[in-house]
């Protein structure tokens, strides 16, 4: 006999039918389900009108809604704020119980207490369930029983505790006719432009949106997984899965994807290594996670506090450098492609990203901040926790964060990961016509191979904003205020 007669299920970040372990508990303990999606008028409201985001959960939500439909049931859609819109369908449904997968974002988190109390008041039950990770907050710890701060051991403990049940997914297409169908007019899919956004073909994502979407990038990158390990640091290379905004939105499971992983690693062998590699990053996923849920002060502080006294550079200066970061105008070539890229698909390779945010913050001294706040506005698969422990491990603030003193030389990044120049060439053509060896420093140029290559510094394309040994100098200054013995000169320091 089921726990409750009816039940709505609230999707947010799991934009999917298969393997959904909300969907799953809510078809095991309900007689019927209804499905909801609330396109959220409180984030929605921030975004530009162009936001290459929306489109995606625009599309993968109609996917869906006609798979639900095909299915025999349907998809009810409602606009406006969740923590109104929710209890009110749950009342109008006349349902016992809502269902939704966890999140962990601080924001996120207010937001199901608000709604669980209002559910509470009308005798509703609010069910929250495990989906975006494979093991939940407190379910890695240290011996002491402590949540981990350092990646490395959590690792180990993550690989030593999964198990194939860990990995397992929920549910079953056939539950699907099982579904509920929506009441008269609950069932409309609102237009991009009745939602007040217009996103442009040209501004849609590179990458296909939808569960079909995600298994075309799955099944493209399985073959290509056991060379991960060696393609990965490379942006002109198809070396990443590229389902870094599926797993963001849910329209794949991280089961799905931990469990390709972790079956190839086990079978060992040259595949074993890239798969290895790869979980790798899934595990670093959920670590950021953890740190999220255990120290959500993270989000605007330094997850260690004696970094807030840095001084980093402010004034009208500072804002000229942030800019010219941002427009991909630093004089630097590969620092400069990459904020191209990020302007112009929204995405941005791995490796880049780290060498950008240690140019921003190690180079033009800006406080890491500022570049974790461009790169939520612009990345498609910004998630909270991923993108301030990526920051804060650039700026070496962070829990097991790069020392201080490891400072990224974007030329010899350049050299080492774009060596032929293909991926500066791209974004960056006005260097077309320069060597593969000339490219990564343009400066550094003799004139008469600038100018056999239509290249005039300072208009064609900028002079460097900062010499990077100099940066380096001042960086290690900038960091002495924090560090014991404080760092009174380059010793130790790291440029690579």
């Amino acid at each position: 006999m089921s726990e409750f007669q009816k039940g709505l299920v609230w999707l947010r970040r799991d934009l999917r039918c298969a393997d959904n372990a909300t969907l799953a508990q809510a078809l095991a303990t309900c007689s019927e389900v209804y499905v909801a999606f609330v396109f959220d008028t409180t984030i929605l409201d921030e975004l530009p009108r162009d936001d290459r985001r929306v489109a995606f959960i625009h599309d993968s939500v109609g996917e869906l809604a006609k798979t639900f439909a095909d299915a025999g049931g349907g998809l009810i859609v409602r606009h406006g704020d969740p923590s109104k819109e929710l209890p009110a369908l749950a009342k109008s449904l006349g349902v016992q119980a809502v269902f939704a997968g966890r999140d962990y974002e601080p924001a996120a988190v207010a937001r199901d207490r608000s709604v669980a109390h209002t559910l509470a008041d009308s005798d509703v039950a609010f069910e929250l369930v495990k989906d975006q990770v494979i093991f939940e907050m407190n379910e890695i710890l240290t011996a002491q029983g402590e949540p981990y701060s350092v990646f490395t051991p959590y690792s180990r403990a993550w690989l030593k505790q999964v198990r194939p049940v860990d990995l397992a997914p929920h549910g079953r297409a056939t539950d699907l006719k099982r579904l509920a169908k929506p009441p008269h007019g609950h069932g409309q899919l609102p237009s991009l432009a009745s939602l007040g956004f217009d996103v442009p073909t040209s501004r849609r994502m590179a990458v296909p949106a939808g569960e079909a979407g995600a298994r075309q990038l799955l099944d493209d990158f399985l073959p290509r997984m056991s060379h991960y390990h060696e393609r990965r640091d490379y942006p002109a290379v198809k070396g990443p899965s590229y389902l870094s905004v599926h797993l963001r939105f849910g329209t794949v499971s991280i089961r799905t994807l931990a469990r390709e992983a972790h079956a190839a690693m086990l079978r060992g062998g040259d595949a074993g290594n890239g798969a290895k590699t790869w979980l790798s990053e899934l595990i670093w996923r959920e670590f950021y996670f953890m740190i999220l849920h255990h120290h959500p002060d993270v989000v605007g502080n330094a997850f260690k506090p004696a970094y807030d006294a840095i001084e980093w550079a402010s004034g009208k200066a500072a804002d000229a450098l942030f800019q010219a970061w941002c427009d991909g105008r630093t004089g630097y070539p590969l620092v400069d492609a990459a904020m191209r890229q990020i302007n112009q698909t929204g995405y941005m390779h791995n490796r880049l990203r780290m060498v950008t945010a240690s140019f921003l913050v190690k180079d033009l001294g800006i406080d890491w901040r500022r570049g974790e706040a461009y790169f939520a506005r612009h990345l498609n698969d910004f998630d909270l926790a991923a993108n301030n422990g990526g920051w804060q491990w650039a700026a070496s603030t962070g829990c097991d964060a790069q020392p201080y003193f490891r400072i990224f030389n974007p030329v010899t990044q350049s050299e080492k990961f774009d060596p032929e120049g293909r991926f500066i060439r791209k974004y960056v053509p006005e260097l077309a016509d320069l060597s593969d060896k000339a490219i990564h420093a343009p400066w550094r140029v003799d004139a008469e191979v600038l100018r056999d290559a239509k290249v005039t510094l300072g208009r064609d394309y900028p002079q460097p904003l900062v010499a990077h040994d100099v940066a380096r100098k001042e960086t290690l200054a900038r960091y002495a205020v924090v560090k014991t013995p404080a760092v009174s000169s380059e010793a130790g320091a790291e440029d690579e």
